[in-house]
């Protein structure tokens, strides 16, 4: 064999050799996807949790977040907290810098002032500044609607036209804006009517926040109708209702809310044992649900670091990690599962890997783009 033909020969020898890596890849990259997702998705999938409170500068939760290939969107609030809202916005800040890309943050704003000069132009005036340092968006908080109060003692509600230059400024700056109005409705019921564990520890606990032994303040359908009379005022307005939009109980309730705004959306955070408890008596109808409105749900958990939670690193990774896996599972397996929150057993939805794709990052993106 002459010097050029072997010089030919490994020429094609290796020719045929990149030929099979390259068209290896190529039926490895159009390799289709399962329609469902498996339990190694659970790592692989890119996600969010767009409900949470990061209020600490230690980095437990955000490891942790990290770990399970999380995306974090932390919410301040205008909470009675250790920690103010806008030292809240500093610790968001923080966390941004010590984990780019994995935390973002919406701003709030303080009703304290309400009702004085100046209040509509500091208020602005600060959600542009948290606007201009990093935030994505807006928190109302539940203050509004169950706690403060106007000159006259009455409640300063949702719909109160006092807000609406505030709700003008952004909905006409496309500001996303998160509210959590209101409460679970078993806050306005008995003990023993309430329909999930969580619910009936709380407020046995805590019965100054229940609203059942306070019948001198706003109903449940108060909250919900001021909030929706707000909503009809700004149409352009995106808003995303937290915890399932204070209509946990229904899902029927819920596609009403999603049919008579458009530009809704809602989170998940804190409520998915409502779902829960409803797939128990009609697992299709809740299926059926997601998958009709799959572009108007958020996955959150209304988890993070705060009241000290990171002083016990330990009990807070499994905590955390335990709620992203059995949340997971519900939403991707027919497993049959049984959780605290509530009596009996039920069957996850298997909602299709389109579907779950939505709820864990794609309708987060599409709602906060910052995100």
């Amino acid at each position: 064999m002459t010097h050029f033909e072997y010089f030919v020969k490994k020429i094609i020898l290796l020719a045929i050799i990149s030929f099979l890596v390259i068209g290896q890849g190529c039926l490895q990259k159009k390799k289709p996807k399962s329609e469902f997702c498996s339990e190694d998705d659970f790592k692989k999938m890119d996600k969010v949790d767009i409900h949470c409170h990061v209020n600490t500068k230690d980095t437990v939760f955000m490891n942790q977040a990290v770990e399970d290939n999380f995306r974090i969107l932390s919410i301040n609030t205008d909470a009675p907290l250790d920690v103010d809202y806008m030292e809240q916005q500093d610790i968001a800040n923080f966390q941004r810098k010590a984990f780019p890309g994995h935390i973002e943050y919406l701003t709030t704003f303080s009703m304290k002032g309400w009702g004085e000069d100046g209040w509509l132009e500091k208020t602005i005036a600060y959600i542009k500044e948290s606007m201009e340092k990093g935030a994505i968006g807006v928190k109302v908080w539940k203050n509004i609607g169950m706690v403060e109060r106007d000159k006259d003692s009455s409640f300063i509600m949702l719909d109160n036209p006092g807000f609406d230059p505030l709700f003008d400024y952004l909905e006409e700056n496309n500001i996303p804006v998160c509210g959590h109005l209101g409460e679970p409705k078993n806050c306005w019921l008995p003990i023993d009517e309430m329909t999930v564990n969580n619910d009936k520890e709380y407020y046995k606990e805590y019965p100054q926040f229940h609203m059942y032994l306070h019948p001198g303040f706003p109903s449940y359908e108060e909250q919900i109708n001021a909030r929706d009379r707000m909503l009809e005022k700004h149409p352009g307005l995106k808003f995303m209702g937290a915890h399932l939009g204070s209509l946990e109980w229904s899902v029927d309730e819920l596609a009403k809310f999603f049919d008579k705004f458009p530009n809704a959306t809602v989170d998940m955070a804190a409520r998915i044992c409502h779902l829960q408890l409803q797939a128990q008596s009609d697992w299709q109808k809740v299926h059926d649900f997601f998958i009709k409105y799959q572009d108007r749900i958020i996955y959150g958990t209304d988890m993070g670091d705060y009241l000290g939670a990171s002083k016990e690193p330990e009990k807070l990774i499994k905590k955390t990690h335990t709620t992203w896996v059995n949340d997971w599972k519900f939403l991707t397996t027919d497993e049959v599962m049984s959780v605290k929150e509530i009596n009996g057993e039920f069957k996850g939805l298997k909602l299709p890997r389109e579907v779950v794709e939505k709820i864990y990052y794609k309708n987060a993106e599409k709602m906060f783009p910052g995100i």
